[in-house]
């Protein structure tokens, strides 16, 4: 009997939950995590596995992470919510590592706050300050058997569709 190693996750001074886990993300539990009597508003953003990219047929993904400077990466998009969006409650980011099918959810993050504009706003942010700094690495499968490395860094650059 095969199992599968815990979450790795980093602990926090504040309620926020950051996470990087083989195990299957679910919404619920991630929102739950969000949920403060202060919130007026929890903003989730859900990544998951498309069935192409860039017109070509995808058949799974593959992350990797270098999981102690990922939580780290974590750690300092979460700070920076709570400098710069001072009534944000909570911050959750949890990343997949290891093949994911289609369909499935490769990244969640959630910020609560008492107010919509600013948890849109603090989410946005922690989406994209993740993909462009966080050491973590996609493998695309195609359909036709072959794959390609991605550096989710690279969804940042002009003409990329990550």
């Amino acid at each position: 009997m095969q199992t599968r190693p815990s979450p790795v996750s980093i602990p926090t001074a504040s309620n926020d939950s950051l996470v990087i886990t083989f195990a299957p993300l679910l919404l619920s539990d991630v929102y739950a995590l969000a949920e403060d009597d202060a919130n007026g508003a929890i903003v989730v953003m859900s990544g998951t596995v498309r069935h192409q990219t860039d017109g070509r047929p995808v058949v799974a993904l593959e992350y990797q992470a270098y999981e102690p400077m990922a939580l780290q990466i974590f750690r300092q998009i979460a700070n920076d919510i709570h400098k710069r969006w001072s009534e944000a409650t909570r911050v959750v980011i949890h990343h997949r590592t290891g093949r994911l099918a289609i369909g499935e959810i490769s990244v969640l993050v959630a910020v609560g706050c008492p107010h919509r504009a600013e948890a849109f706003e603090a989410c946005q942010y922690a989406i994209d300050t993740l993909k462009h700094n966080a050491p973590i690495w996609k493998k695309e499968i195609w359909q036709d058997g072959s794959s390609s490395w991605v550096s989710i860094g690279a969804c940042e650059q002009p003409g990329e569709n990550c």
